[in-house]
């Protein structure tokens, strides 16, 4: 290893901390990055920027700019656990509750687009945001142009259970009756943010999931830029799988069926682990097999949040951060670093 002299002492210089890199959205996106960030100073979040509902919805429609919610969620489980991170946590997570046009609007989202209107550079304006917030990481767009999800759902109507529809719109497709069998993004070949490829290219480890499947995960998959990365990209892989189903968008879905929906929307992209709660899966030799279509190997492990001794169906940021930390360790490119 190399060494270096400092202050007159020869001292071995420690191994960089690994250069992680998420990808995903809302709060499936905010509970990996709670986790990673006690792991890493070297942490980017990669975001989708296909909201259209709520307060991003209405500043998305009025000003024409990138929905903010999921980039200022992002940034918010970014901050540290000290007073200054927890309260500008709190802040830009704030939402004012009036009667007039401000009700409903995040604190966070009215900040970010005031910068990107000031400086005319949507990742600049984030790096300002992090770097107001303390930050233990950065968060960029996925794409630089607002997108939409176009989903193909069937039996959308119960009355037609065979019929094929199509949904347009996060929102919509988020909570949509009806089997979701495909979704595609609007406009089909957005540009990727270049700072979102390099930091895929350059990451020791690149996380996907866990998150809404359709509207979070796999919209990175239909990124052409971003997709040509993932399956470039030397690091390893992590794919983190949800507790439950989600209901609406992923009903009556096994854990499983999300990783052949991923191979069906990216059959040339493999991955290394795929990580799951060991109590939410009925079938570990069925996941086993799926994992292994993938190219990866199947890690169980505690992760979900108890509430008294009942799984509450989100991630415990503390026990995900451990599991991955384990495959960290065990599959190397990971630094002693803290």
């Amino acid at each position: 290893m190399a060494s270096h002299i400092l202050g007159g002492r020869q001292t071995r210089r420690r191994r960089e901390a690994p250069r992680i890199t998420a990808l995903g959205g809302g709060q499936g996106l905010s509970a990996t990055l709670s986790a990673l960030r006690r792991l890493t100073g070297e942490l980017t979040a990669v975001v989708t920027v296909a909201d259209d509902g709520g307060s991003s919805g209405r500043l998305r429609a009025e000003l024409g700019v990138l929905p903010p919610g999921d980039l200022r969620k992002a940034l918010a489980a970014l901050c540290g656990d000290d007073e200054w991170g927890r309260t500008w946590s709190e802040v830009i997570q704030h939402r004012f509750q009036s009667d007039g046009d401000l009700h409903g609007h995040a604190v966070g989202n009215l900040l970010i687009v005031a910068l990107w209107e000031k400086l005319g550079d949507p990742v600049a304006a984030l790096e300002y945001v992090g770097r107001l917030l303390g930050a233990h990481g950065r968060v960029l767009p996925m794409s630089a142009v607002p997108l939409d999800i176009e989903a193909t759902v069937r039996g959308l109507d119960p009355a037609y259970p065979d019929r094929v529809d199509t949904v347009r719109g996060q929102a919509e497709v988020a909570v949509t009756p009806g089997e979701v069998e495909s979704v595609r993004l609007l406009p089909q070949d957005p540009p990727a943010v270049p700072e979102a490829l390099a930091a895929v290219l350059e990451a020791d480890w690149v996380v996907l999931g866990p998150g809404s499947w359709f509207t979070s995960v796999l919209p990175h998959l239909m990124v052409p830029q971003l997709r040509s990365a993932l399956v470039e990209a030397r690091g390893r892989k992590v794919l983190a799988l949800n507790l439950v189903a989600q209901p609406g968008e992923t009903e009556g879905f096994s854990p499983q069926r999300h990783l052949e929906v991923f191979q069906e929307h990216a059959p040339d992209l493999t991955v290394d682990f795929v990580l799951a709660d060991r109590e939410a899966v009925a079938d570990p030799e069925a996941l086993r097999g799926a994992a292994k279509r993938l190219g990866a190997e199947l890690v169980l492990d505690n992760v979900a949040a108890l509430d008294g001794i009942q799984a509450t169906g989100r991630h415990d940021p503390e026990l995900l951060a451990a599991a991955y930390d384990r495959i960290f360790r065990m599959h190397g490119r990971i630094a002693p670093w803290r």
